[in-house]
């Protein structure tokens, strides 16, 4: 976001407010002298050259002097920003919180006056901070009340964990709270929708280069474990090295691919007794096989 408006006025060595090393362009030179105001000394502006600004600016409301001042106060806004960014989720960007900032400073400089006598860091902090909050708020979907109750159900909730030494239950939070118990469970569902996150927050990635999302580690319970299908595919492997041709197809043909003993029989042209005494043979040397193995799994 820009402040400047038109074209910037160039700065003249012998040309500037205050005389001396001045970092402000005299615009209004000739036009305002600041030894006939009666703000000079009085508006608790610490920096001489700065204090001219001020008073020159609110004599002739001049648009420069106020992009001057606005810069000036920058690294206040940023400060601020970043202050508040910590206390946010990972979404919120630090720029959006600028851009408000400075509409709370434009705000500030505007209304700022002297006769109050307080000084402009500590009036100016406060617009500032309530620009951003108020930006906040208005881009958040969750109404005012319910995050406030949600906050009030938090902290009671912490209160009792301390000094109950456990978690509390539903009866103790509505006894502290003054609420029956269906009241309770109603602030609860309500509340809830406070905690709905955003799925392409980046999530701790413990020192790895590479960012993930919440999406990206959400578990997939339509799809195969990964561990069960590493173990079918060890157990296939298995059987494949140590049964004959004829043997593995009526494996898969009965465990894999869910076909009965008559089914198998049609497609081996064999008989169904045959196949249910090759399927037992098949067990037993299975069973026989994986005992020899039987140490190395478990230490596995």
């Amino acid at each position: 976001m820009s402040v400047n408006q038109g074209n910037p006025q160039p700065v003249v060595a012998n040309d500037r407010i205050g005389g001396g090393t001045a970092r402000f362009p005299a615009t209004r030179r000739g036009k305002f002298d600041p030894s006939k105001s009666s703000w000079v000394g009085k508006t608790r502006i610490d920096d001489p050259e700065l204090e001219l600004v001020w008073i020159e600016f609110k004599e002739t409301g001049d648009q420069v002097l106020r992009n001057c001042l606005i810069e000036e106060y920058l690294p206040l806004v940023r400060y601020l920003a970043e202050r508040i960014m910590t206390k946010l989720p990972q979404n919120i960007e630090v720029a959006d919180l600028f851009s408000a900032g400075i509409f709370g400073l434009m705000d500030a400089i505007g209304g700022y006056d002297f006769e109050r006598g307080v000084k402009f860091e500590t009036y100016c902090t406060t617009r500032i901070r309530g620009a951003i909050l108020d930006s906040l708020r208005a881009n958040d979907w969750v109404p005012r009340s319910v995050r406030s109750m949600a906050n009030r159900l938090d902290r009671v909730f912490r209160q009792l964990e301390t000094s109950l030494g456990r978690l509390p239950n539903d009866i103790e939070m509505a006894e502290i709270l003054e609420v029956s118990e269906e009241k309770f469970q109603e602030m609860m569902r309500d509340s809830s929708a406070v905690s709905i996150l955003s799925l392409s927050e980046q999530v701790s990635d413990d020192g790895d280069s590479k960012a993930l999302r919440k999406i990206d580690v959400l578990e997939d319970r339509r799809g195969p474990l990964p561990e069960s299908k590493a173990l079918r595919s060890e157990i296939t492997e298995f059987m494949m090295k140590f049964l004959s041709k004829k043997e593995r197809e009526i494996i898969i043909l009965y465990y894999f691919e869910d076909m009965t003993m008559k089914e198998i029989g049609r497609v081996l042209e064999l008989s169904e007794s045959r196949v249910c005494q090759l399927h037992s043979r098949i067990v037993l040397r299975l069973r026989n096989q994986l005992s020899k193995y039987q140490g190395d799994l478990l230490r596995d």
